[in-house]
């Protein structure tokens, strides 16, 4: 890589001096800026980003050695490269200038070649640096993409799981509510509307429904099409899950007929265990899985459009809180009949 022209930044309080080196500085094609004293050095690195210093050390109130002490101490100033020139030439001034951050050190007699190549070769190095840091940059900013998306597709345990590489097996949780909500005549309506605006409508419905599963401390799990599945009481303990999910089921009915497409929902909801856990290699998500999500979709399917209803079993945890109104006992496809009530509400 060769360096291209730098921004070096001039500290000396003499004006012969300043102007000395800035020329000769400059005819090497880098730009500069000069400061009079410590202070107003500091104030100007504060400011700007300068990919080089070249600092006199005898200075009236703050000279080389404290600004040099100050960039050390700031976070953002310190990997800004530093060479002292100055009239004082004892080793000793040198070695406690490179102690306290300086890179290298010239006198102010300074042999042009020689301020060329030390500046060359610090401005290649700090230019090297800022790349590195952009790249540096670039890679947190795609990681941190990377974790919204994860964050986006799993729940956030899971999610923090993932990232740290902890193997995820399937696992039965027992007492888990399940949600299925579907928009009634979804297919219909797409199919005489133009796909943009079934699109945004449904991701506005969908956007509201994540909200309510969120304000009722419930999870999302996924969508599939118009078709929502929500969890209550699987990775976040819940003292009443099925209230919960039946007081989401009513607030999700709500905000479809609030739509500007004027959809209606059904809503199934059953309780039991489930097994969860993340399936797929490739292309891997989060999912749940067993008869209790079986049953709840089944619920949904014959569903008055408009309504939520649970499982009998699913009631028992509710019938002294809510009101509702059985259905009795009805064939579900692939299962026994089991009753089904819709619920109207609560006490």
């Amino acid at each position: 890589m060769t360096a291209q022209a730098g921004r070096i930044l001039v500290v000396d309080d003499d004006l012969m001096n300043r102007k000395k080196i800035s020329m000769a500085v400059q005819a090497l094609g880098h730009d500069t800026e000069v400061a009079e004293d410590g202070k107003e050095a500091l104030e100007k690195l504060g400011q700007a980003n300068y990919d080089l210093v070249l600092l006199d050390i005898l200075m009236p109130g703050m000279d080389g050695y404290a600004v040099l002490s100050e960039m050390k101490a700031d976070p953002d100033l310190r990997g800004t490269p530093v060479i002292v020139i100055s009239a004082v030439d004892d080793l000793e001034s040198v070695v406690k200038a490179i102690e306290l951050g300086a890179e290298d050190y010239l006198p102010k007699s300074f042999n042009p070649v020689i301020l060329k190549a030390r500046i060359g070769t610090y401005i290649e190095r700090a230019q090297y640096r800022a790349q590195d840091r952009i790249y540096h940059q670039q890679v947190e900013r795609a990681k941190k993409r990377a974790d919204e998306l994860l964050a986006t597709l799993m729940p956030k345990q899971i999610a923090r799981m993932l990232k740290a590489n902890e193997k995820l097996l399937p696992i039965l949780y027992e007492d888990v509510t399940v949600l299925f909500c579907d928009i009634v005549g979804f297919t219909t309506y797409s199919e005489n509307n133009p796909p943009e605006t079934v699109f945004a409508q449904l991701e506005s419905l969908v956007g509201q429904f994540e909200d309510l599963v969120a304000d009722h401390g419930m999870m999302k799990v996924k969508t599939i099409g118009d078709a929502f599945l929500a969890t209550a009481n699987l990775l976040q303990d819940l003292d009443q899950p099925v209230r919960e999910a039946v007081s989401c089921g009513l607030e999700m009915v709500e905000a479809a007929n609030r739509s500007e497409a004027d959809w209606q929902v059904r809503v199934g909801i059953d309780h039991g265990p489930v097994i969860a856990g993340i399936i797929g290699r490739k292309n891997f998500q989060f999912d749940v899985w067993g008869d209790t999500v079986n049953t709840a979709a089944r619920i949904e399917e014959v569903s008055k459009p408009g309504s939520v209803s649970v499982s009998g079993r699913a009631w028992q945890n509710l019938h002294q809180q809510a009101r509702g109104r059985s259905l009795g006992m009805v064939d579900l496809k692939g299962k026994e009949p089991i009753e089904v009530i819709e619920c109207q509400g609560f006490r």
